[in-house]
């Protein structure tokens, strides 16, 4: 213990005492109120990067505390009940006893018990300089460490339930005759987040709720064998807990290595999608299927980013297939990061292939066109002015919304399967394609063919003295 400085009290002593003396942090991390603050922002939808500027600090500190706790909030914090001292007293302590006034009077002030101040002061001043000055952050990052109380996991302390869950969670797949089945050989996680079209491991795979439920039917009696699916989840995500390695992630069925939260998952960047343009601003015509002229659209997509456009027409049922080829430099140059979609449906090419889709149409037939919420139709304000057909989006994850060009692109499936590349076929073939499915009798058209219903809409728009709603 260092030397005490001359004159200074017992009390003071002996409050050292009581804790081991504070490995110095550098500069202490921000208050618990700035990381509230950060996870508050986090809950609304925003991004790491984004809630950690808005909190004062630089974007590395708010990832590593989000990739630290797993993508949820800790719950050491939660919000403050009065208690305990608040770091916006502790500033107004620190500015008070700046000011040479006493303990009492700051007591009075700021609403405290004067013994309440005189701890503050004595416990959480700052000591290094030889002397006690009492500094607001310091203080705070003092009571933070003082008031941590760390508790061994449950699955770091029991061996039995440690296994029981890692071998449902991570055990091998076997044969009915026992032999296990060592599955695909897959690379070494490197702490990346549900890598996509890569192997992966075959394990036991069950669920931490599965394993949780399970050790009541399989431990009836032995009440020291169980845990909820929470700590099991906990263990898996938070650095820190010791129970589980991390790369066992990679055995649940997402396969995440970060839990999301539910306002960012719900809240995908869609800038292009304005106030103007969602499906509610969408003329009411449109919707009771009287009006010609009101499509629905969509991609099919196959392997290798492939992919081809729809088009519905909302009261004949009428279909039309957009050809989307590769662009030159598909397989050869090798992806730049933000740069062109060399797939064939970027928001480019997507623009010129529909353009000369929809150009094909007379003006009365293509007043709007409703569209998912896709970033390959982010240049509608473009398309809009190039074909004058106003475009709409669907709400998020609301497919019933488009619901002709649903059901058309599961009938187009019996065509193109999932599974396939669907860039082998020329636009001769799709038009072929076209062809079939508007020549099939539908129900609901009266088993007239969308074809039949179609011709003649375009008759009673060459009918003279015909009046239009375009």
């Amino acid at each position: 213990m260092p030397k005490l400085p001359a004159g200074a009290r017992r009390q003071w002593a002996a409050d050292r005492a009581l804790r081991p003396s504070m490995r110095s942090p550098g500069r202490p991390e921000p208050s618990r109120a700035v990381q509230r603050d950060f996870w508050r922002r986090i809950a609304s939808g925003v991004t790491t990067a984004e809630a950690a500027v808005a909190v004062g600090v630089s974007w590395p500190v708010g990832s590593r505390w989000f990739r630290h706790a797993g993508g949820m909030p800790p719950i050491s914090l939660d919000e403050p009940t009065g208690r305990y001292l608040s770091f916006a007293e502790r500033e107004e302590i620190a500015l008070l006893r700046a000011q040479e006034i006493g303990v009492r009077e700051i007591a009075r002030r700021i609403g405290r018990d004067p013994g309440t101040i005189s701890r503050e002061l004595r416990r959480n001043a700052a000591t290094r300089s030889g002397k006690s000055v009492y500094r607001a952050l310091v203080a705070q990052w003092k009571a933070q460490q003082a008031a941590k109380r760390p508790k061994t996991a449950k699955l770091v302390g029991n061996d039995r339930l440690r296994e029981y869950v890692q071998d449902r969670l991570a055990g091998s797949v076997r044969r009915p005759d026992g032999t296990i089945v060592t599955g695909p050989e897959t690379r070494a996680w490197k702490g990346l987040n549900k890598p996509h079209r890569q192997d992966r491991r075959w394990a036991m795979a069950w669920s931490p709720e599965q394993i949780s439920h399970r050790l009541g039917a399989d431990f009836p009696d032995d009440e020291s064998m169980r845990i909820s699916h929470e700590a099991i989840s906990q263990s898996l995500f938070i650095e820190g807990r010791g129970a589980l390695k991390r790369e066992l992630v990679a055995c649940l069925r997402t396969g995440r290595a970060l839990r999301t939260p539910r306002s960012r998952s719900q809240n995908k960047p869609q800038g292009h999608v304005t106030a103007e343009v969602v499906l509610s601003e969408r003329p009411a015509e449109a919707a009771d299927r009287a009006v010609p002229g009101h499509w629905e659209g969509d991609l099919i997509i196959g392997t290798g980013r492939s992919a081809i456009g729809t088009l519905v027409e909302r009261s004949s049922r009428s279909t039309l297939l957009v050809h989307l080829p590769r662009l030159e430099g598909w397989g050869e140059n090798p992806p730049v990061k933000n740069g062109p979609s060399l797939g064939g449906y970027g928001a480019i090419a997507m623009n010129t292939a529909l353009t000369a889709s929809m150009a094909q149409l007379p003006e009365q037939l293509r007043k709007t066109l409703t569209w998912d919420r896709g970033k390959e139709l982010s240049g509608h304000a473009r398309f809009a002015v190039e074909t004058g057909t106003k475009v709409f989006f669907a709400d998020p994850h609301s497919p019933w919304q488009r619901p002709t060009n649903e059901n058309t692109n599961g009938l187009l499936r019996q065509y193109f399967p999932k599974g396939t590349d669907l860039s082998r076929w020329s636009s001769a073939d799709l038009e072929a394609v076209a062809l079939a499915i508007n020549n099939r009798p539908r129900k609901t058209l009266g088993w007239r063919t969308p074809a039949e219903v179609f011709e003649e809409q375009l008759r009673s728009l060459q009918q003279p003295g015909v009046a239009t709603t375009g």
